[in-house]
């Protein structure tokens, strides 16, 4: 099959990225560019602006300038709401244009661009839910507590300047994730795309600008994060940063926030367990669980559940309806509708998911299948064939790390205990799903696993609830009213209502 990346290109018209500063669109202030190539076929797609630290800059105080003068933080719920709204609709009108461009940018196929937690669809249903939220952001009013008249109020009000840092694997739906939110509390947002999937994020942007958004409320930044990423964190007039990607960048992200005791939210992965008891439908948790590994994304997503704690009674039967999944997964052109999986991002990520699989296998896992690369036309891709490991100790590096890559780790377990104590050994604590027909293990285990999300018999993403974990998966939760309270801070009002002063 010849590939169609560059057919794809050149029908979208995809020109040179620029960079979003009050309201105009223009080059970096230096020239500078960054072309990006397709991991899929390592063709060149396009060239987008490495915004300076001098451009971050002018961003920012854009975006400062934007939230001290008003007119999006102080205006009516209404006006938000419209907004948000109008945004959700073009959004779902330009599906196919998003999607295409999505593919363009990280090469997931458009297969899996039509399940939900990666589809055009859950994106604007995002600004829809936080629409929402806009006329519901209420205080309290307390009885005074000392001798006095006296009332006591609390506001929500917006926390300021946010700088939104998106990740390159799902980059519509993070980026609205964070971004919706956001608006619809009444901050100014300075928007940083990854350097990897940068195009549909900018015609997501220009589709909340055609939705109403004022001058300076968005603007976007795009670049590496050397020199954009690290002029963006440390800026002094941003308030609160909210960042999805990796632990060591998290890491410095809250580093960086401290100097200026910045508001903080952070999506840090995870290595997140499928717990498969006896009583369970072996099959669907075997081929849920590998989906999450192999289809789409090639487990290049934070809650794929990496890591299997399955029953010795079933163990032989999970590990050959798994092998069996990879049988499923196809490589190739992200638009041709047999294609199942995506590249890695990089061949950076391919060789530090290449290094893994021999790790596992030195620290005496036992491979099941895959591991290989693809030859033919495909070998110009970052293809790797997906793995299965047995019998791989919890202690291991495979079932520790987050590996980014289409590889299982398969973890025995023999009791109940042993599941909650396997499932907890671990420094991550985004995601968890138990499979089990007995309803009060289900509810023993989704109190005992320390998991931000634990699914029962099955995992989804929804918009509407809380999305975040423990431990070093992150600070804060995304989604539901956890979210939008995030992006305000709490002020606290006391008002006499007697003739004496309090």
């Amino acid at each position: 099959m010849v590939l169609s990346i560059k057919t794809r290109r050149d029908a979208v018209g995809l020109a040179t990225g620029e960079l979003l500063i009050g309201g105009t669109w223009r080059a970096a202030a230096d020239g500078r560019t960054w072309t990006h190539r397709h991991p899929a076929t390592g063709e060149q797609v396009g060239d987008f602006a490495v915004a300076s630290p001098a451009d971050v800059d002018a961003a920012v105080r854009a975006a400062r300038q934007a939230f001290d003068e008003g007119s999006w933080p102080g205006s009516r719920a209404k006006q938000r709401i419209t907004v948000l709204r109008r945004a959700a609709e073009l959004i779902r009108a330009h599906t196919d244009e998003l999607r295409t461009l999505q593919a363009l940018d990280n090469g997931v196929p458009l297969t899996f661009g039509d399940e939900y937690a990666m589809s055009v669809e859950c994106v604007a249903d995002v600004f829809d839910h936080h629409a929402g939220w806009v006329d519901k952001l209420a205080g309290e009013t307390l009885p005074g507590y000392q001798g006095g008249d006296h009332l006591v109020l609390t506001l929500r009000e917006p926390v300021g300047v946010v700088a939104a840092v998106v990740p390159w694997n799902g980059p519509l739906l993070l980026t609205a994730q964070k971004v919706a939110p956001a608006l619809a509390a009444g901050c100014t947002v300075v928007l940083k795309p990854s350097e990897f999937a940068t195009f549909a994020t900018l015609r997501l942007a220009k589709l909340l600008e055609e939705a109403g958004l004022p001058p300076g409320v968005l603007n976007v930044v795009t670049g590496p994060g050397d020199p954009t990423g690290e002029a963006l964190i440390t800026h002094p007039l941003i308030d609160k940063i909210t960042f999805t990607g990796s632990r060591a960048v998290g890491k410095r992200v809250l580093a960086a926030a401290s100097e200026g005791m910045k508001r903080v939210s952070l999506e840090l992965g995870g290595k997140s367990p499928s717990i498969v008891f006896p009583d369970a439908e072996v099959y669907a948790a075997a081929t849920l669980t590998m989906g999450t590994v192999t289809l789409g994304l090639s487990g290049q997503a934070c809650v794929a559940h990496s890591r299997a704690l399955v029953h010795r009674d079933v163990y032989d039967e999970f590990l050959a309806i798994a092998q069996g999944m990879t049988t499923l997964v196809t490589y190739g052109d992200p638009f041709d509708p047999t294609v199942t999986a995506a590249p890695l991002i990089t061949e950076r990520q391919l060789d530090r998911v290449l290094g893994y699989i021999e790790r596992g296998q030195a620290e005496g896992a036992r491979l099941v299948c895959g591991g290989g690369r693809p030859d033919g036309e495909l070998s110009a891709g970052n293809f790797v064939e997906p793995v299965v490991f047995a019998d791989v100790p919890n202690s291991a590096t495979i079932a520790q790390e987050e590996i980014f890559g289409p590889v299982l780790a398969v973890v025995p377990f023999t009791d109940e205990q042993e599941a909650i104590r396997l499932a907890n050994d671990t420094s991550y604590g985004l995601a968890a799903t138990v499979y089990t027909a007995d309803v009060k293990r289900a509810v023993r285990m989704a109190r005992a696993v320390r998991a931000g999300t634990v699914g029962i018999n099955g995992y989804q993403l929804e918009p509407h609830v809380a999305f975040g974990g423990f431990g070093q998966s992150g600070l804060g939760r995304e989604g539901g009213r956890t979210a939008i309270e995030a992006y305000t801070e709490l002020k606290t009002v006391l008002i006499p209502t007697g003739d004496e002063m309090m």
